[in-house]
């Protein structure tokens, strides 16, 4: 049983929220329904019981006010350790709505635009060719009829073989390329240039995290200093997120979540992935704009206010206001289409997803929702028109190949604005 209890914001007071590396302005505002936080706090509590996930933290803001913040199961796979509040969680494909602040940190600083080719600070990247019949054995190629640029790689439209139907032979020569195996971003960027793209730039979207590595590698580039280092200094430390990073310190291990996936007899077993074997070490050999970084729900909480504040937060200004409109906003040419990538009533911003129409969706949400999720069962959302920031942290990796434990983000949500409705 996940420890599941719930304390009004007024009684945590600032010196708990502190203790958990956050401080958080107390505003009035309307109380959630109890008996709604009850319910969703019994949900969260079946889904990590002994036949679910091992363990959860969820964490609901509104009007600046955090209403609900519990964990839930238990941190580790022996489920002997009960999960802390502040459990280190790794957030895989959530780093990359940090690693778009970053870039778009320098558009605001005017070192780099949106729609500039990126082969004006990455030569390698400047005669591109695209795949145009064959096979990956034999490709038949042709020059790209466009550059590539920074609007292309935030929205996932650069062209890169990154999978999908009717694009298997240029995934094989992707795969064949090993970026993973890369060095650092540099290396990683110079493998990808030399590899031929699916599409033409700007014609087909396609979620991966190809595109915001090499995004990586323009940001430092342009900064003069790794992007690790950029991230810190530009995005993490003025947030005030102690406890996120691209690896975590020795001291703070203990608080790291096992990540977990399904055994073949059904059982959850510890992930066969080495940042299962070594929680806490780099999860790639460079630092990872697309899913490297580990982070907590109140650290997260902080990124997120900063988003809902416009690009401020306590009297510091990371993003212009109208940079984060943007993010915030579809950004994809009219007619593209998202395939299974997004859900019905959603398209992409940069950095995450955007509801258009609520209608069409599998879950509650305002017009103008933002948010996106990690391979590794994290999620978030921003909802500016509720002033609504919700965060439900999990470490579970899906298999392809057997049964996987039910999905519960749409629930979750779905209790989250019942219990803020009522």
């Amino acid at each position: 049983m996940g420890e599941g209890r719930r304390s009004s914001p007024a009684r945590w007071g600032m010196k708990d929220l502190a203790g958990a590396g956050m401080t958080l302005v107390l505003m009035a505002g309307p109380a959630p329904a109890a008996d709604g936080l009850d319910r969703l706090s019994t949900f969260m509590q079946s889904a990590t019981d002994a036949n679910g996930y091992l363990g959860a933290v969820t964490l609901i803001a509104r009007d600046g006010e955090v209403v609900d913040w519990r964990a839930y199961g238990h941190r580790d796979l022996a489920r002997t350790q009960p999960m802390p509040r502040d459990a280190i969680f790794r957030i895989y494909s959530m780093t990359k709505t940090v690693a778009t602040v970053a870039a778009l940190m320098l558009v605001d600083d005017g070192r780099l635009a949106l729609d500039e080719p990126i082969a004006r600070y990455l030569p390698e990247f400047t005669t591109m060719q695209v795949f145009d019949g064959g096979s990956a054995d034999a490709p038949r190629l042709r020059p790209a009829a466009s550059a590539i640029t920074l609007r292309h790689l935030l929205t996932h439209s650069a062209g890169f073989a990154t999978g999908g139907e009717g694009y298997e032979e240029t995934t094989k020569i992707l795969e064949r390329a090993d970026l993973h195996g890369s060095t650092d971003l540099a290396d990683f960027a110079r493998r990808t240039s030399g590899l031929p793209l699916a599409t033409d730039p700007g014609r087909r979207f396609h979620y991966d995290g190809t595109g915001i590595e090499v995004m990586g590698r323009l940001v430092e580039v342009v900064a003069g200093m790794p992007f690790e280092t950029f991230v810190q200094r530009r995005v993490l430390d003025p947030l005030g997120m102690n406890d996120t990073g691209f690896s975590v310190p020795p001291g703070k291990r203990t608080r790291i979540a096992d990540i977990s996936s399904m055994g073949p007899n059904g059982r959850l077993v510890l992930d066969s992935g080495s940042t299962a074997a070594r929680p806490g070490e780099r999860m790639q050999r460079y630092a990872s704009g697309a899913g490297g970084l580990y982070s907590t729900a109140p650290d997260y909480l902080r990124f997120c206010r900063m988003l809902l504040d416009g690009g401020r937060l306590e009297g510091r200004t990371l993003l212009r206001r109208e940079t984060v409109r943007s993010m915030m906003r579809d950004e994809l040419p009219i007619g593209m289409k998202t395939g299974r990538e997004l859900t019905g009533g959603e398209r992409f911003g940069f950095g995450g997803s955007v509801v258009v129409d609520p209608t069409l969706r599998d879950r509650r949400g305002s017009i103008g929702s933002f948010g996106w999720s990690g391979a590794a069962s994290t999620y978030y959302t921003i909802d500016p028109q509720r002033h609504l920031i919700a965060l439900l942290l999990m470490q579970h990796l899906p298999s392809e190949d057997m049964k996987n434990l039910p999905k519960i983000s749409a629930r979750f949500y779905d209790l989250v604005h019942e219990a803020l409705d009522r």
